[in-house]
């Protein structure tokens, strides 16, 4: 796919996946609190259109968003697919009620939350499924155990895991490949540093959630506007260009319901930050 978002490089997951290394997170255009359906749906329609205009490959969501709504909303917007998008979904949280988020991890809950994505996004295979987060309560090969089951049923290609940590990656990849890893990531926070590290030594995709966070942490946000004044650009194209030059392996997933910010984050790939701005965004 051509577009602004093209310039980021393109990532492979393995044959025949690859995409462009800026892609888009669906959770935003559901209502608030990602409750519920938006309150325009003709805006949250066009929003995922243009981004797929604008080069995006990779569109991630979950059967957690909305419920349900970001799915659907998808696949109104989009399906018939065109020829290079990936959708990629999660499951294993629950949503009881707006602000709620339950990890439900169980085998039996995976086969069932896999079913309905499908059903919403009109797939007979998603391209990319991803366990949501470790269940306390359920033992993690279990879990992961479920994935191997649906991606050997031909209902997934290939099996990410999210919020995990160096051990828990370790052990999922025991069991299958895997082959991107979603954990919360940005400028300011960087907790996951050894996570990403295994990914760019292993070549594994690595999508930071909450990828322009950085304004709650003082130094990250100081530097990153400091930088965004020298440059001319915005603050959150700093960011997104500092995450794109971290590793060959990341895949910054920003979202928005916004179609100003969308063309914003999409032009981000064309900016350059030399070595020496790199250290000074790192060092706050």
């Amino acid at each position: 796919m051509t577009g602004p978002s093209s310039a980021s490089g393109i990532f492979r997951f393995g044959p025949p996946t690859g995409i462009n290394r800026l892609g888009f997170g669906a959770m935003r255009v559901t209502g608030r609190s990602i409750w519920g359906p938006p309150g325009n749906r003709g805006n949250a329609i066009r929003v995922l259109r243009r981004a797929v205009e604008l080069g995006v490959s990779l569109i991630d969501t979950a059967d957690s968003y909305g419920p349900n709504v970001s799915e659907e909303l998808i696949a109104e917007a989009l399906h018939p697919y065109p020829a290079g998008l990936v959708i990629a979904t999660k499951g294993g949280l629950t949503r009881p009620s707006p602000g709620d988020w339950h990890r439900d991890a169980r085998p039996q809950h995976l086969v069932s939350a896999c079913e309905g994505s499908l059903k919403r996004l009109k797939l007979e295979c998603i391209e990319l499924y991803q366990l949501h987060a470790p269940d306390p309560k359920v033992p993690f090969a279990e879990s992961v155990g479920a994935l191997l089951q649906l991606q050997r049923q031909g209902k997934i290609r290939h099996i990410g895991v999210s919020n995990v940590n160096v051990a828990q990656l370790a052990q999922a990849r025991a069991i299958v490949e895997v082959v991107s890893v979603q954990n919360r990531y940005n400028l300011g926070e960087r907790t996951h540093d050894d996570v990403l590290e295994v990914c760019q030594r292993d070549h594994i995709a690595f999508l930071p959630w909450a990828p322009l966070a950085s304004g709650s942490i003082a130094g990250a946000s100081r530097a990153a506007a400091r930088v965004a004044a020298r440059l001319g650009v915005t603050q959150a194209q700093v960011v997104l260009a500092w995450l794109l030059a971290r590793s060959p392996v990341m895949v910054p997933i920003p979202g928005t319901a916004s179609m100003a910010h969308l063309e914003e984050n999409c032009a981000a790939t064309r900016l350059t930050l030399s070595d020496a701005v790199q250290a000074e965004l790192a060092r706050g």
